[in-house]
């Protein structure tokens, strides 16, 4: 609470967190994108749970968090979304070339304005964003940086044509709207919530690969866990 309310102190007139600002938790910036960010990564681990057997304990719990956490981020809806929503809809009708379907979102979309993806009926744009770099925190290699000639602008205006298509983001989250998240979800700041949705993502497929749903190779020996039980 006190990490968020910090942050609540330096927000924009609209009262909106600013982007790769301190949270208060060293090494952790502001979220850009939090709520499609957490969309994303929980359909997507829905969606992969399907491989693992209904009746196993695992899937069960992670199924019940997951689908939990998701219905709370879902009835936080942004101002204009609506008219956002409606929008990118017919942009990406309007030009499916730019937009292409991929199974699994890599981050990198050859000539594409962005990778269209589905997960758990949902349809998501997955888009390749940048990161600015300061040069201040980058090691001098030696090389004299002597511009960008002819031919760099060359290439830079083909990139730009094949990337005609303009992608405006999804309307963003108000501070209280995350602060609100952020207290029903009762995870800590929603930087902390998409990082444990990202590595529970990851946990999935380690999960699935070693079958932990199958019985041991060799059975436990007879009251080799009764320690665990409640006596009392």
């Amino acid at each position: 609470m006190r990490r968020t309310l910090f942050r609540l102190a330096a927000v924009k007139p609209a009262r909106y967190l600013e982007a790769n600002a301190p949270t208060g938790i060293t090494g952790l910036l502001t979220h850009g994108s939090p709520r499609a960010t957490l969309l994303y990564l929980y359909t997507t681990t829905l969606d992969k749970l399907k491989a693992v057997p209904e009746h196993s304990l695992y899937r069960q719990s992670v199924e019940a968090v997951t689908k939990h956490r998701l219905s709370i981020v879902e009835q936080a809806v942004p101002p204009g979304y609506a008219e956002w929503a409606k929008t990118a809809q017919k942009l990406v009708a309007d030009h499916p070339e730019q937009f292409n379907v991929t199974e699994e979102a890599s981050g990198s979309v050859d000539g594409a304005a962005a990778a269209r993806v589905e997960r758990d009926g949902q349809v998501f744009i997955v888009r390749d964003v940048a990161v600015e770099i300061d040069p201040r925190d980058q090691e001098w290699d030696g090389e004299v940086d002597l511009g960008s000639g002819p031919e760099g602008l060359a290439q830079q205006k083909d990139l730009l044509d094949a990337r005609q298509v303009k992608w405006e983001p999804e309307p963003q989250l108000t501070a209280d709207q995350i602060l609100e998240l952020e207290n029903k979800i009762g995870a800590g700041l929603i930087e902390e919530v998409v990082q444990v949705a990202e590595g529970e993502l990851k946990l999935v497929d380690t999960m699935v690969k070693a079958k932990v749903w199958e019985d041991l190779e060799e059975a436990p020996a007879e009251g080799q866990w009764s320690y665990f039980e409640r006596t009392s």
